[in-house]
């Protein structure tokens, strides 16, 4: 199992050839990111943008832009949906954000004649390395899914699920989030998540274990559903947090990054290939890890 972002960088390297396509490139950050992918031997990449801008942030960067075909188009919304096809055609297996807005850059991906659309939804799950822990913590949705209802929760874990099967977990423990262990008709989350075991005790959920509803504390540490008399064997040792909304999952996202210093990845799921789509807040750093998991699943 994998389960340490520099055991998932350098299961990428024994993989084959791979090809990042990268919409709007003219960012310094996602420019370092890729060029730090190729040169660690994850893959190479088409950048799709200003080409100008581009070979001038890459001069800057001291970025060998010769290495990279580059296509030349202005319009960043044009450039997105370039990139998306090079992606839906097989030129490019997976899809990296460049400088753009988001609206736009999903818009493409959504798009019915070349995007990436599929029957499942789209879902953000981020990994993080936290000190102490000792296995990669999936935390989702921090980014798409604004306030999913159940049949919305159910998806989102069932994609994690996903994930953690591809990097060797096969019955990975999913903690549903709130803010007490206890279930509140007044508090839809902790409704939601005993609703999420009883859906995985019954077999409409499978491939992994539900536990909920617990508060973070309980789904992370053994000894706090100890102390709180939480006799469930599962609880603290989750390994998905299912956050009950996107400002919860945000939140958590941002602490562990900026406060615990966490190394962290994360890409958008039920799409026909991996989506990269990262914070500008996130370090060049976190953008390669970003892609490295990408180009893991993509080649699962």
């Amino acid at each position: 199992m994998i389960n340490t972002l520099a055991q998932l960088r350098e299961a990428v390297k024994q993989q084959q050839d791979s090809v990042l396509a990268v919409a709007n490139a003219q960012d310094n950050e996602v420019l370092s990111a890729v060029n730090q992918a190729y040169e660690a031997g994850f893959a190479s990449a088409i950048l799709v943008g200003d080409q100008e801008k581009i070979i001038t942030l890459c001069q800057e960067e001291n970025i060998d832009y010769s290495r990279y075909q580059i296509i030349d188009e202005k319009d960043p919304a044009t450039a997105c949906l370039k990139a998306v096809e090079l992606v839906s055609s097989g030129k490019a297996d997976v899809l990296v954000k460049g400088l753009v807005d988001t609206s736009i850059y999903l818009k493409a991906i959504l798009d019915k004649e070349v995007g990436l659309r599929s029957d499942k939804l789209l879902s953000h799950v981020a990994l993080f390395e936290v000190k102490g822990y000792d296995r990669l913590l999936y935390v989702c949705d921090v980014a798409m899914n604004v306030a999913p209802d159940l049949a919305g929760k159910k998806a989102i874990l069932e994609n994690a699920v996903e994930v953690a099967h591809k990097l060797g977990n096969p019955d990975p423990i999913v903690a549903g989030v709130c803010a007490v262990e206890k279930v509140n008709e007044k508090m839809q989350a902790t409704l939601d998540a005993k609703s999420l075991v009883n859906m995985q005790e019954s077999g409409q959920i499978s491939g992994c274990k539900v536990v909920g509803p617990l508060a973070l504390d309980n789904a992370v540490s053994v000894e706090a559903a100890h102390h709180k008399g939480i006799t469930n064997e599962l609880a603290g040792r989750a390994d998905i947090l299912l956050m009950p909304d996107i400002e919860a999952g945000n939140i958590l996202y941002k602490a562990l990054v900026f406060l615990a210093y966490a190394e962290n990845a994360g890409v958008i799921l039920g799409a026909k290939a991996p989506i990269v789509l990262t914070s500008r807040a996130d370090s060049d750093t976190a953008k390669l890890n970003s892609i490295a998991l990408a180009l893991y699943l993509a080649r699962s």
